[in-house]
């Protein structure tokens, strides 16, 4: 399939850029340039603000059945569309194509959810002290949103923000990003040609900064929803917060893996060898530092080093595919400093660790054994093809150090004691933990992190409530 120019959404229509600027996209699989994006500068924004106002005041007084019902019908879509999409963002993004598949087709499950759950947006009677007195508690659309939203899942991170958004009586502009431009294009297409009325999805891109510096304290936008990193992130939320904006923040993470004595091993390997390696590593909830109990430390790293082998490295569009190159030449770079500064202070390689190639961005899926704490990829988030092992000796110990550093996004365990997976979801500091088991974020759990991972949720009814005002009424019967 062929690879399309992308417009931005102004109003319930497809244009350029006001000035005709636009950007280039290119394939990660070779270094070419296969498109272009068009470029908004602030005329597009004030525009873009404008319809969504537009949009809002109209949107919110759709009942919520027939909010749903377009909801659906974009679901719909997305599945009748759903090779074509993955091809594109194949094309843009890097990944294999089946995993582009299982993105664009995880989007229509999460649209149907949210649009069900629209229905159950309840407020509630309150019992009076005064007879005479009827009190409500009423819930209300906070208005239109903004959100901004990376590049590694361009479908699955839009999405739960348009959704939340559209269920909820919300209007929305998708700040989304320039290097994979076209997949979120077709995910908003989709709400437009169900029937979304104009200006209450708006899609523009540009410069990070500008765009993000001009949305977030413009009177018109009542919430802010970003996906992103932790520096970031922090940069953005102040600006809200001068300015009372209502924050969601998914932030990055360092995911720690606990392998105990006690673990199914092949389990383990199989679960998080698939999570770790699933779109080259570069996902923010992808298992990143193993503490592996002393016992079986070996057998875990051996089996573990087989399986990152065993890996079909190529392009996401090639037959057979199990991971694909890095979505930029920046990740490149990150991944050959962190193996350089690994191996300087005394890890093991075990496979990997190295480019394949000198065209496209491919980096082998890598081992590291003996890891120590003061290596960079034990301390930054290394969002890449990179697993990093190290031992322990008793379960607190594994503890302390899965909750040692400021993130707290995801976090994952293998064992067979239910004392000890008790203990684990009592202690370990994160959003959300999957224990025996690859990750399964689901649209009706929450989705988010706690400490410097960010705060809110992007799942669960709990999404909701960032997208909703509560209010009180009290009406006394004169």
């Amino acid at each position: 399939m062929s690879y399309p120019n992308t417009q931005l959404l102004i109003d319930g229509q497809w244009q350029d850029a006001a000035d005709g600027r636009t950007l280039p996209v290119f394939n990660p699989a070779t270094g070419a340039e296969i498109g272009r994006v068009a470029h908004a500068g602030i005329a597009d924004l004030d525009r873009a603000l404008a319809a969504a106002q537009k949009g809002f005041e109209a949107w919110r007084d759709v009942p919520a059945i027939e909010r749903g019902r377009i909801m659906r019908r974009a679901a719909g879509l997305m599945r009748e569309r759903a090779e074509g999409i993955a091809a594109i963002l194949t094309q843009e993004n890097g990944k294999p194509l089946a995993e582009a598949k299982i993105e664009t087709m995880a989007a229509a499950d999460i649209i149907e959810w949210f649009a069900d759950e629209g229905m159950r947006i309840y407020g509630r009677i309150v019992p009076s002290r005064n007879p005479a007195v009827r009190q409500l508690v009423i819930k209300d659309p906070v208005g239109p949103v903004a959100a901004f939203t990376p590049w590694n899942f361009p479908i699955n991170q839009a999405v739960r923000k348009v959704s939340a958004a559209l269920t909820t009586g919300c209007s929305i502009i998708v700040k989304a990003p320039e290097e994979t431009p076209a997949a979120p294009a077709a995910l908003l297409r989709a709400f437009v040609d169900a029937g979304v009325p104009a200006g209450v999805v708006g899609l523009v891109y540009g410069t990070p900064a500008e765009i993000s510096g001009y949305l977030i304290p413009h009177p018109v936008i009542r919430k802010i929803s970003f996906t992103g990193s932790t520096v970031v992130g922090k940069q953005l939320a102040a600006l809200a917060g001068q300015h009372m904006k209502r924050v969601t923040m998914e932030l990055g993470g360092h995911a720690p893996v606990i392998v105990a004595e006690d673990a199914d091993l092949e389990l383990a390997v199989k679960s998080s060898g698939a999570a770790k390696f699933r779109n080259a590593g570069q996902v923010c909830i992808s298992p990143t530092r193993f503490l592996v109990h002393e016992s079986v430390r070996n057998d875990f790293a051996a089996a573990l080093a087989r399986h990152a082998q065993s890996l079909k490295v190529g392009d996401g569009l090639a037959e057979g595919t199990q991971m694909g190159p890095l979505a930029n030449p920046r990740r490149v770079v990150a991944m050959t400093s962190l193996m350089e500064d690994a191996v300087e202070r005394g890890a093991t390689v075990a496979t990997g660790g190295a480019r394949i190639g000198e065209a496209g961005n491919f980096f082998a899926p890598t081992v590291l054994i003996d890891v120590p704490l003061d290596a960079k990829v034990f301390n930054d988030e290394p969002f890449g093809p990179v697993a990093a092992i190290r031992a322990f000796n008793t379960l607190e110990e594994a503890i302390a150090e899965a909750n040692r550093l400021p993130y707290g996004l995801a976090a994952y365990a293998f064992t067979r004691s239910l004392k000890n997976a008790h203990l684990l979801s009592q202690r370990i500091e994160a959003g959300m933990l999957w224990v025996n088991q690859p990750a399964l974020p689901l649209p009706e759990m929450p989705f988010g992190g706690v400490k410097d991972s960010g705060y809110g949720s992007e799942g669960g009814p709990e999404a909701l409530e960032a997208y909703l005002n509560s209010r009180a009424v009290s009406i006394a019967n004169v």
